[in-house]
């Protein structure tokens, strides 16, 4: 009766496990699966027998958070069954044919001796059939500043050789330093959710927590969320919020105009730009008389260099010196505190255009409503336009968004980074104006991050390119997300004397002997974060002194050991 009460339990974990791994064909799963153990199998067990619940994942445990934490003992129980439903040598679970099942990793809560926090395994496969299993123990301490609680290199190369019965080890690094901090960048942008940092591996480790030498690979990784104000095309930003305000107005049938930012009115603005322009048309010196190539300026390449960062991208981003008609408009009317003053403003500019009072200039292209009513206005004949429901603030909206994709333009192809084709995603009139909002903010994103590693890296055109190229396919396939971390190879050189002098946010070296599927590995890795929170007594209060100004002396670290061992069935 135990043998079936087993195979029963194993047959319900391995139904569970393959609908997880159907459930995660598409999307990895965002809550845990209840697996609810038979009662006869707990009982000598002194754990809760019901509403113990595992999560099986392709991915690290870190990312697993909603998993409920087991004891050890029960967590050992599960992947026992484990690995009786993947023995082909058990012919008694009812299934003729084996599947290879996904990874299964188990929360424990860390209240064993060793504090062990997950226990997983992973089958080992060949020719599509389970030879038998990996099975990971990870046990977590601290936190500590202590460093005498450090391992020693040489005495964990040790313990794996015994462990393993091997001759013969390697040895790899890992370190990933924040550059954001180095860069002595305040909280501020830490607050934000944007992060800089460098992931570094290499071969032939010589000592716990050394420096990576030069030759090492590195990967930067950048995250950033739009809108510091201290950046230097923050303006940009602000003007994005007014442009993204206009399309949920658009959208929603409500526009919340944001506080005149300037001194004067957008009317008295508008009012001051008309007369400017009847001026100069009356001395015959019409608005706008440059031909194309003279004022397609942004074309032009604007050299950087490390010394003349800031100067450059304000010089890029100061204003165009090719603003057309209603380019100049935008930048008046982008300060409307209301629908009716958006009224006035316009009624204004149809006025002196029906009377031809202004014949203004636009870009070539231009397929704004407003661009429109100019091109006819220089045949003398308007149609009628009614200044009513939406119709200001799509004609505002419309100028708007031309005016920034200029912008960008201005940048990516001024710096050489991107093609006119390769931008063409990115400013194409072909689909609506909600979508076309949507890439322009887009096109920001990318700007924010390349001003970023610019500005703080002092990254330069060979790194600034491929990482615009990584951006832009990214963006041509995925929606906005500010979250996301975009990576780029690099050389360590490049960012070393930003991390140089500094402590990594996790050191990890890797212990390996064996090849092929005979290869086992111990890991030993500190970090500022937990790689999993859970309930030892000391682990109260860790959140806030984890990170203590970046020094070595009180900067806390905790220590996580993945040890690893073979089961096969063959």
């Amino acid at each position: 009766m135990a043998a079936e009460r087993r195979r029963r339990a194993g047959g319900g974990l391995s139904g569970l496990l393959l609908r997880i791994r159907e459930d995660g064909k598409d999307s990895i799963p965002k809550h845990p699966y209840l697996y609810e153990a038979h009662h006869e199998e707990s009982n000598s067990m002194e754990e809760s027998r019901t509403d113990d619940a595992v999560y099986a994942s392709e991915v690290l445990p870190k990312e697993s958070p909603g998993a409920l934490a087991l004891s050890v003992g029960r967590a050992k129980q599960l992947i026992s069954l484990y690995a009786m439903v993947q023995n082909p040598n058990v012919t008694c679970l009812g299934s003729s044919d084996l599947v290879v099942l996904p990874p299964l990793w188990a929360r424990c809560d860390g209240s064993d001796p060793q504090h062990t926090c997950w226990i997983g395994a992973e089958p080992l496969k060949a020719a599509n059939k389970v030879t038998g299993l990996n099975i990971y123990m990870v046990s977590c301490d601290g936190p500590t500043a202590d460093k005498t609680h450090f391992a020693n290199l040489e005495e964990l190369k040790m313990e794996h050789k015994i462990r393993h019965h091997s001759s013969v080890v390697t040895t790899k690094g890992f370190a990933r330093y924040e550059l954001i901090a180095a860069a002595a960048i305040e909280d501020t942008i830490a607050e934000s959710g944007s992060s800089i940092s460098v992931d570094i591996t290499w071969n032939g480790v010589e000592k716990i927590l050394e420096t990576p030498p030069v030759i090492s690979a590195a990967t930067l990784n950048i995250a950033l969320e739009s809108g510091d104000p201290r950046s230097p095309v923050f303006h940009l930003y602000r003007e994005l919020q007014f442009l993204l305000a206009l399309a949920e107005g658009l959208k929603m049938g409500v526009t919340e105009w944001p506080e005149p930012s300037e001194s004067e009115s957008a009317l008295k603005l508008v009012q001051e730009f008309l007369t400017d322009l009847k001026k100069k048309l009356d001395g015959d010196c019409m608005f706008g008389n440059k031909n194309e190539t003279e004022t397609n300026t942004f074309f032009q390449k604007i050299k950087c260099d490390t010394a003349a960062v800031d100067s450059c991208i304000k010089t890029i981003f100061g204003e165009r010196g090719d603003l057309d008609f209603a380019e100049q408009l935008w930048c008046k009317m982008k300060s409307v505190s209301s629908y009716q003053e958006l009224i006035d403003c316009f009624t204004l500019v149809i006025k002196c255009l029906e009377h031809g009072e202004i014949q203004p200039w636009i870009h070539q292209g231009s397929s704004s409503f407003l661009s429109q009513l100019i091109q006819q206005s220089y045949h003398g004949k308007m149609e009628d336009v009614s200044l009513s429901d939406i119709t200001p603030i799509q004609m505002l909206l419309e100028i708007g968004l031309e005016k920034m994709k200029k912008d960008y333009v201005s940048f990516f192809i001024g710096q050489e980074l991107a093609t006119v084709n390769c931008l063409d995603y990115f400013i194409s009139t072909s689909v609506d104006l909600q979508e076309q909002v949507h890439r322009v903010q887009k096109l920001h994103h990318m700007l924010e991050i390349m001003v970023s590693c610019t500005g703080l890296l002092q990254f330069r055109h060979e790194n600034l390119f491929p990482l615009t190229q990584i951006c832009m396919k990214y963006y041509k396939e995925n929606p906005l997300n500010e979250k996301h971390v975009f990576q780029l190879p690099i050389r360590p050189a490049l960012v070393k004397k930003f991390y140089q002098n500094d402590n990594p946010e996790v050191w990890k070296v890797e212990i390996s002997s064996g090849h092929g599927q005979k290869e086992v590995k111990t890991t030993w890795q500190v970090s500022t974060d937990a790689p999993v929170e859970y309930g030892p007594s000391n682990n109260s209060g860790f959140l806030s002194d984890s990170t203590v100004n970046g020094s070595s002396e009180e900067r806390l670290y905790f220590i996580t050991i993945t040890q690893c061992s073979q089961v096969h069935f063959t």
